[in-house]
């Protein structure tokens, strides 16, 4: 792009940032709902880094027909609700992850080779 477009756009941007509307949608639950529920993702996102024993396989795979639940309902809404679809799109990547270090640990071998790993260590 050129540097007056560019500008334009930005300018743009900044216009709306201060504009009676973007306040008016910060004020909105369009916005705090989604806000409040970025905790799930971000806490799936953390419990990748604890041991795969401690993860609930049923509550994973609750909150992975959760999510997908919500991302269709947050585009189904009018208006449609962005920043709730990224969450859940967040969050639904989160457990899938989760539920694959689940079934791996359980059911594929993992246990036992971290079994393994602790008696030679």
């Amino acid at each position: 792009m050129s540097g007056a477009v560019q500008q334009t756009a930005v300018q743009r941007a900044v216009s709306y940032l201060g504009s009676k509307d973007f306040r008016s949608y910060l004020m909105r639950y369009h916005f705090w709902g989604p806000v409040a529920n970025w905790g799930l993702p971000l806490a799936a996102i953390a419990d990748t880094q604890k041991s795969p024993e401690f993860i609930s396989g049923n509550m994973t795979a609750v909150l992975c027909v959760y999510s997908a639940l919500f991302m269709k309902f947050a585009l189904d809404v009018q208006p449609r609700n962005y920043l709730l679809f990224a969450c859940h799109l967040a969050n639904e990547g989160a457990q899938l992850t989760q539920g694959y270090r689940f079934v791996n640990y359980h059911y594929w071998g993992g246990k036992e080779k971290a079994e393994k790993e602790a008696k030679t260590a």
